[in-house]
């Protein structure tokens, strides 16, 4: 169904997996919706659910002193009797509600209804605004501030499924305000589009009995004008107001006409101003200075469009209820079609919807227009047909200081806005500026402590001022720069309104001498150019931040007591913003200095690969994304990122945990695979041992580990939920390896798997955090093509590779951390390398040392013979013993020497200490002895046993 000017409404329930039903079932369960409902329904559903609201609510707030004898109530009593009449015998519920959403009357088409239905659908009292009903009739016409209607699965609540409603602000014609609302609710198969004609002169009729009740003065200037017979004598053959116009305006069109309406009032003058409208809509505002018969002076403002405007039947005059005084003009109404919803039970003498429309006046004024025709002369002599009516009426007097009040309101709900839409302290200092220049202030300078700036209180803001924000309407201003400490003496207005706490006002700076004297050749030249001043303190719960100072000089009047509020209270918003901002400032300051405290310092020395890495925190807060450089046994390496979910301190927190278990895990030997099954159970272990820990558990983490053995040039590596590496081989073809993805870590019970590539010498390794692919504003895929062309350079060293990636893959503002570590591999010369397989037998122990110290000759490390022969002597005697064949001895020399003795047993040696009678058991004590470190590590098939050697410069 369709009606004029409205939106296309599906009605009844959801078929064919359509309709607002369905819509509203799908966006319950979170689920995107396209179409099916219209826009204004879905923008409420969005809001009643960023409020929090449960589509199962039952009760609504219940006002007991709501206002029983409001304008409202007078003016609608009468007319909500007349439409209790028409609906005789209907279902119909008829209400009118306050500006807050609050029902104030009730009427019902059935007796009987009234007693079969909830209370709060039958007792004034219960407030119907959106924020905590919902999507209804009342709430959404509030919100939309024109004629609405709302049928059935449109609502939010489910009591209110089977219901349709139609609303329309009803407003006060002089000032435009909305006065209340005027609702009539049905249940959703009796759906009428008449019903829209119906509410809309109802609500006219409410409105005339408003004016009736305007101020003598106001019924004067409005008598005055009607009498002038300014509507007959233009000859015009449509004569409306704004709120006709605004059929097709936006609440912003109407808005700025009113505005500008005000305005002309203020000036007191005759003048024309025509005023341009989106879309290329213009329209011209006439003031028309008058004087009423009582001696009121005062402005009507018309507006006119031009064009042509529709021409109608010549209607029957109806007389209508006129307020006393006022030209019978107004009881000129225009014929309008019956509506087709007549009650199907309507009594006998009862009044239909056609007999209403007989009682309700076609014809509104002040902001409503007037709806009628014009000299009919004007069809004769072919003038052009236009548009006309009456927007405003008041007294210059009011209408500057009701504009005066209207720009300051519009200036604060402006600040509410545009100030603090950052946890930055500058940021939010320059909205602060921004916000005021120039409507209130022609040149803005913030000044702010260093340690504010920093996220902390300042001890004495007074002597530790610093020029943060310098903002005007030009740029050449001899301001101090930004950057600049500023110290203010103790009798300049800034140093004043620090110590009394209070706004500063210096009217005219000519004569301030506390300014004056700050700085006579600075101030002198400022004073070409501004002339009044305002100093203001910035001040938010009890800290001092620093200081606001206003300055005006293009507009010749002087800052008064009004500018003085306003500036203060601009800065009290300003300063509870910028406190906000330097306390996230410090809490993220403190997380950050932990992140990187617990993130490596120093990387190791070693030679397997060549290491680069980075650490990006998020912008709006720190995570818990870690990395890590582990050298292993057997000149291998170890290269661990992970991240923990989450951020704050909780989650920097459980990052040291993780990465100090994951660095033992790894030190032990253990396999990728092991080290992320290790890692899961503690993951787990802590979020079932801190679970209200900040409030929420830890939830999980992931991680990829790999281990690189420059001596086969291998690489296993296994993950956690983790994005794959990326590996850029010497030739320069990116590649990312399809690991067996994983659980991450905290699920538990499920297994992780291990891969193992071949990497060719200059291979690099890529290891990232989600951070770097991961970003609402733009694809994966994207992204990914991103970082193949920034990796794709062979000759880029790990350094430079780190810098090209952060700077053309890493998002401008990221969301999230970023890690990075960038791993360029070597290989191990095989001259360095000497192996020997021999069988158990101890008599083959000799050789084996003999040939090892051979080797150890040729390598220039005879110093290193003694220890390497006694610990290889006890390793491969201990295999022979207690292991199982075929035995494997492999020495290595790189920065240490590596004596290692593998064999097919999975028994690990231990390490004792034998008593003074004992006639063995001290083999592992004299490798412990002489060797720098130590151990055992597996292998899928037995293990391996290595000592290392330090080299005296060797």
């Amino acid at each position: 169904m369709v009606l004029a000017g409205e939106e296309t409404m599906p009605t009844g329930r959801a078929t064919g997996g359509t309709g607002p039903a369905r819509s509203r079932e799908r966006f319950l369960q979170g689920e995107p919706v396209a179409s099916g409902v219209r826009t204004s329904i879905l923008s409420s559903w969005q809001r009643s659910r960023s409020l929090g609201l449960s589509p199962d609510q039952a009760d609504l707030p219940y006002r007991e002193d709501f206002d029983r004898d409001a304008r409202i109530v007078r003016a609608a009593v009468p007319v909500l009797d007349r439409l209790q009449a028409m609906f005789a015998g209907s279902k119909m519920n008829i209400s009118v509600a306050d500006a807050s959403g609050t029902v104030l009357l009730r009427r019902f088409g059935e007796a009987s209804l009234a007693r079969s239905l909830p209370a709060f659908q039958r007792v004034p009292g219960f407030e119907f605004a959106e924020r905590v009903a919902g999507t209804n009739g009342i709430g959404l016409a509030l919100a939309e501030r024109q004629l609405i209607r709302v049928h059935g699965a449109e609502h939010f609540a489910e009591r209110s499924q089977r219901s349709a409603c139609r609303a329309l602000p009803v407003r006060d014609p002089l000032s435009g305000r909305i006065e209340g609302i005027l609702c009539f609710g049905y249940p959703s198969n009796t759906e009428d589009s008449a019903l829209a004609t119906t509410i809309r002169k109802a609500a006219q009729a409410i409105e005339q009995r408003l004016l009736g009740q305007s101020s003598a003065r106001e019924r004067a200037l409005l008598r005055a004008y009607l009498d002038t017979g300014a509507v007959a004598s233009v000859g015009l053959h449509h004569t409306i107001g704004v709120d006709e116009l605004a059929l097709d305006l936006y609440p912003r069109d109407r808005a700025v006409l009113t505005e500008k309406a005000a305005e002309l009032i203020s000036r007191g003058q005759r003048a024309a101003v025509v005023v341009s409208l989106p879309g290329g809509r213009r329209v011209t505002l006439v003031s028309r200075p008058m004087r009423s018969g009582s001696g009121v002076e005062g402005v009507a403002i018309e507006a006119v469009l031009p064009g042509p405007a529709p021409r109608e039947p010549l209607a029957v005059p109806t007389r209508v209820d006129v307020p006393p005084g006022f030209s019978s003009r107004l009881a000129v109404a225009t014929a309008v079609r019956p509506p087709r919803f007549v009650p199907a039970t309507a009594a006998p003498g009862r009044l239909s919807v056609a007999a209403l429309s007989r009682h309700l006046p076609d014809t509104a004024y002040g902001p409503f227009g007037t709806v009628g025709r014009g000299d009919a002369a004007d069809d004769r002599l072919g003038a052009p047909p236009r548009t006309r009516g009456l927007v405003m009426v008041g007294e210059p007097r009011v209408g500057t200081y009701a504009l005066a009040a209207r720009r300051r309101l519009e200036l604060l709900s402006e600040a509410s806005a545009r100030i603090g839409t950052t946890l930055d302290v500058r940021r939010t200092a320059q909205e602060l500026a921004e916000t005021a220049v120039p409507r209130l202030a022609d040149f803005v300078t913030i000044d702010l402590p260093e340690a504010v700036l920093r996220g902390e209180e300042s001890a004495d803001p007074r002597t530790d001022l610093h020029r943060t924000v310098v903002h005007g309407i030009r740029d050449d201003l001899p301001f101090s720069p930004v950057g600049k400490q500023v110290d203010f003496g103790p009798t300049t207005p800034q140093m004043r309104c620090l110590t009394s706490g209070q706004a500063v006002l210096e009217p005219d700076l000519q004569v301030a001498a506390g300014w004056l004297a700050q700085d006579p050749e600075h101030t002198e030249r400022l004073l070409t150019q501004v002339h009044s001043l305002i100093a203001v303190p910035l001040v938010a719960r009890g800290v001092i931040l620093g200081i606001a100072s206003f300055y005006r000089a293009q507009d010749p009047a002087p800052f008064g007591d009004d500018d003085r509020s306003l500036g203060l209270e601009l800065a009290n918003r300003a300063a509870l913003s910028i406190d906000n901002a330097r306390r996230y400032t410090r809490e993220r300051t403190m997380v950050l200095t932990l992140q990187r405290s617990l993130l490596p310092h120093d990387l190791p020395d070693q030679d397997a690969v060549e290491i680069a890495h980075r650490y990006l925190p998020a912008e709006s807060d720190v995570g818990g994304d870690w990395y890590d450089v582990i050298p292993l046994s057997g000149t291998r390496i170890g290269l661990l990122v992970g991240d923990v979910v989450g951020h704050g301190m909780l989650s920097a927190a459980t990052m040291g945990q993780l990465r100090t278990a994951a660095r033992s895990f790894a030190e032990l030997d253990f396999p990728p695979d092991e080290v992320l099954t290790h890692l899961d159970n503690l993951v787990g272990r802590l979020d079932r041992e801190e679970p209200a820990a900040a409030g929420v558990g830890v939830i999980g983490a992931t991680c990829l580990y790999a281990i690189y053995d420059p001596t086969s040039q291998q690489c296993t590596m296994a993950r956690a939920g983790h994005p794959p590496p990326a590996l850029v081989r010497p030739d320069g073809t990116v590649s990312f390896p399809d690991l067996p993805a994983g659980p991450p870590l905290g699920l538990g019970g499920l297994p992780f798997e291990a891969a193992e590539i071949h990497l060719p010498e200059g291979s690099r390794l890529l290891l990232y955090t989600d951070g770097l692919i991961e970003d609402r504003h733009r694809d994966v895929d994207v992204v990914l093509d991103q970082l193949r062309g920034a990796l794709a350079h062979p000759e880029h060293t790990p350094e430079q590779t780190c810098q090209a990636v952060l700077e053309t893959v890493a998002p401008a503002h990221p969301c999230d951390d970023i890690a990075l570590l960038v791993a360029r591999t070597h290989a191990l010369d095989p001259r360095r390398i000497a192996a020997w397989d021999l069988p158990a037998d101890p008599a083959r122990v000799s050789e084996v040392r003999a040939a090892a110290l051979r080797q150890l000759a040729d390598w220039g490390l005879d110093e290193a013979a003694f220890a390497a022969e006694l610990m290889l002597s006890e390793l491969v005697t201990n295999a022979i013993r207690h292991g199982a064949g075929p035995i494997r001895v492999r020495l290595v020399h790189g920065r240490t020497l590596i004596c290692e003795v593998s064999d097919a047993s999975n028994t690990a040696p231990h390490l004792r200490r034998a008593a003074s009678t004992d006639e063995g058991g001290r083999g592992l004590f004299l490798v412990a002895q002489l060797a720098q470190s130590w151990g055992t590590r597996y292998l899928p098939e037995g293990k391996v046993i290595w000592a290392e050697c330090g080299l005296d410069g060797g």
